[in-house]
Parts: C-alpha cells; sequence; structure tokens
C-alpha cells in the first residue's frame, strides 16, 4: 500500500453486543476531521438519551496520528480504549465509533466490559464496507489567459481533477491530485513563468 493510500468505511453502519441483559448498540461513520465528530455524538445522545453511557474512540488523518477515545462513566480504560483498539487493529481511519450502552443490571466487570466494547466495536466494522481511499493535495493555481490552453494540456494529461474555473484576464482553477505525483505535476507547471499555485489542503 502506498502513502497516499489508507483504508476507511464507504459509508455509516451499525453492530450490536449483548451479555447479560447489557445491550451494547455500535455506530460507525467515515468522519474528515475533528469537527465532524461532536454533531455525531449530540445526535446518539439524543436520540439515545435513556442509554447509560455513550462511549467512543476515533482516528483521523492519513497517518493516523489524531485519535481519541471515551469511557463516558464506564470504569477507566474498559471502553474507549477497546473501541479505539479495535480501529487500530483493522488499519482503519478517517472513522469514528459510537457504541451506546443500556445497562441490563449485572455488573460486567473490568474484563467483561472490556470484551463487550470490543466486541460491539468490531460488529461495526465487519458489517461495515471497508475501501481504500486516496490522499488528495488541493492547490489554487493561478496564470495568465495566453497559458490557458498549455495549462489544460497538462489538467488533461495528467488526469487531474479541477473545479472552480475561472477564466479572465487571470485565470484560476483549483486541482486536486495524489501526493504522490505532486512532484512530477509541479515539475511541468513550473516551466511556465507567470503560473502561481497556492496550497489549500490535503485530504
Amino acid at each position: 500500500m502506498t502513502a497516499d493510500i489508507y483504508k476507511t468505511i464507504k459509508r455509516p453502519s451499525e453492530g450490536i453486543f449483548k451479555e447479560k441483559g447489557s445491550k451494547f448498540i455500535s455506530f460507525i461513520y467515515p468522519v474528515n476531521d475533528q469537527e465532524d465528530v461532536k454533531p455525531i455524538l449530540d445526535r446518539l445522545r439524543k436520540d439515545y438519551h435513556d442509554a447509560r453511557h455513550h462511549c467512543f474512540a476515533y482516528v483521523i488523518g492519513s497517518g493516523r496520528n489524531i485519535f481519541r477515545s471515551s469511557d463516558d462513566g464506564e470504569p477507566s480504560g474498559t471502553a474507549g480504549r477497546p473501541i479505539l483498539g479495535q480501529i487500530n487493529s483493522f488499519g482503519l481511519t478517517n472513522i469514528l465509533i459510537v457504541v451506546v450502552r443500556y445497562f441490563g443490571g449485572t455488573l460486567l466487570g473490568v474484563s467483561g466490559l472490556i470484551n463487550a466494547y470490543r466486541s460491539a466495536a468490531e460488529s461495526a466494522i465487519t458489517n461495515s464496507e471497508i475501501i481504500e481511499a486516496t490522499l488528495k493535495e488541493y492547490f489554487e493555481i493561478t496564470f495568465p489567459y495566453a497559458m490557458i490552453n498549455d495549462v489544460m494540456k497538462i489538467i488533461k494529461e495528467e488526469e487531474i481533477s479541477h473545479t472552480n474555473q475561472s477564466f479572465d484576464n487571470i485565470c484560476s482553477i483549483i486541482i486536486s491530485f495524489r501526493t504522490s505525483v505532486k512532484e512530477n505535476i509541479f515539475t511541468r507547471f513550473k516551466r511556465f513563468e507567470g503560473l502561481k499555485w497556492k496550497y489549500l489542503e490535503t485530504r
């Protein structure tokens, strides 16, 4: 697997695990950044307001270097960490898993809780469609109108995605491409005096 390809899920999915009367309902979502997490949590807490706990974990970024877990009132390390462990064991990123627990009246103990949250998270993952996604970099390029044919030729030959085109005396286009081909693309663009580019984001 190359550096600009990562594993995530295609769409939200659900899972469930039951143990001694307690019910653990799991939800898995694709997320692009940390700002995506709170609205999902708020909605689940509202929809399942009668549940005892709403525990979660997420991993974000192609380098899987942004992550967090929460036990939401369960004994420390018994909920969020096992959920996070399942995300890591499947090698996923840009993922949020929330496990909603309805208490069944029987205490499960530390090992029982760890197993329950781990199993619920695994259920959501195995019920989802895991895909390989490509990490892309986005730039805005600007150039004089006289260069438009040459620029568009490179965009076509390199199969560069492009949006937000504005053609005037000074033209601008938003382009995106796989991180692994950036050096080749900008080697070609650098030949054009007057073409400028501005980095926007990587996702």
